[in-house]
């Protein structure tokens, strides 16, 4: 197993904040040729990840997945919408260590994409409740609950995402490992970071992790998700809380302390709604491909398409930026044809 930044930093941590090695890094950095009039960088996590799929929510998963191990769970009850890449990370990587997933999904825009990625979480053996709504997805958590404990063990909850303090610890890794290549001279130190904002983890434990890792960088996130309270001081307080279950472990000096004035969360790029793809991010999943970047209309290219129109109001300053890419789709097992599995 590979030790994390966290533990080799501050040995303090391993006794009490399980870690599991589920992906390779650093992953890589390169430039783009967007022309775009400021230099624009991407950090690629699409391969991170060495089970079922890839992306961010791994780097989340490999703190929050021996977290629901040390608490003697057997099964994780979270939620998404029917496309969720989320909820399929948790099901795949989930089952490797013997827990089980229960899925509440909330409606979402339906297209092919949506489609495959049901039948793939119909595959995956989670349980699926269609609670079709976050009003309803509330008022049915309690018998959700109740329904899927073993025995007196009730499921381990994790918020749409993976985006507790303990999922947070993921992206605190991923700007440690960052720091490193810019030290190591495989990119200029960025001026902003861009990355889409479904769920806030990421984008906090980015925050928090910059700033502690030295870098002046500044996380903008481009809000994605109309569901949720996404502005700066939410992802503020998500960084400080994660910052206080590394002190409840047993760190020994203090996290520093990420304000709200030292992030920014736009929702100029958002469109009618979650999920709801925008003829803006239509433009830049093409754009993107044509640089070699697979990305989708629901996170990853709202926010690429927001990169040149942020450069061209002057709101990313002189730059560098650095680009995200936060999506990391597998090839489905041998036999298996998500569109087919439909009707």
């Amino acid at each position: 197993m590979t030790d994390p930044h966290l533990h080799r930093r501050f040995p303090e941590l391993a006794a009490h904040l399980p870690y599991l090695s589920l992906g390779e890094g650093p992953t890589p950095v390169r430039e783009l040729a967007l022309n775009a009039g400021l230099p624009v960088w991407c950090k690629d996590e699409s391969g991170y990840g060495s089970g079922g799929w890839g992306g961010n929510k791994i780097r989340k998963l490999e703190w929050l997945l021996p977290e629901a191990l040390r608490r003697g769970a057997h099964t994780i009850l979270t939620v998404g919408g029917t496309g969720t890449n989320w909820g399929l990370a948790v099901a795949r990587y989930g089952r490797e260590y013997g827990i089980d997933t229960v899925l509440a999904l909330v409606d979402q825009p339906t297209d092919d994409h949506v489609l495959a990625q049901l039948a793939r979480l119909e595959n995956s053996g989670a349980v699926l409740r269609f609670t079709r709504t976050k009003a309803r997805t509330m008022l049915a958590a309690p018998w959700l609950m109740l329904r899927h404990a073993r025995g007196a063990k009730p499921p381990y909850y994790l918020p749409v995402g993976g985006s507790s303090p303990i999922g947070a610890l993921g992206y605190v890794e991923a700007a440690f490992e960052l720091a490193d290549q810019v030290a190591a001279g495989e990119l200029p130190e960025p001026a902003h970071l861009v990355l889409p904002v479904g769920s806030g983890g990421t984008a906090a434990g980015l925050a928090l992790g910059l700033k502690w890792a030295g870098l002046r960088t500044r996380v903008l996130g481009v809000v994605v998700n109309d569901s949720l309270p996404l502005d700066a001081r939410r992802i503020a307080g998500l960084a400080e809380r994660a910052g206080a279950v590394l002190v409840s472990r047993g760190l020994r000096v203090a996290p520093p302390v990420v304000g709200s004035d030292e992030v920014t969360m736009v929702r100029d790029w958002l469109g009618p709604g979650y999920g709801h793809p925008t003829p803006q991010a239509v433009r830049a999943a093409e754009r993107a491909a044509s640089v070699g970047l697979r990305l989708e209309t629901v996170y990853t290219a709202k926010a690429f398409a927001a990169v040149p129109e942020l450069i061209a109001r002057g709101a990313l300053g002189d730059g560098p930026v650095l680009f995200l890419n936060t999506y990391g789709p597998r090839a489905d097992p041998p036999g298996i044809d998500p569109l087919a599995t439909q009707g």
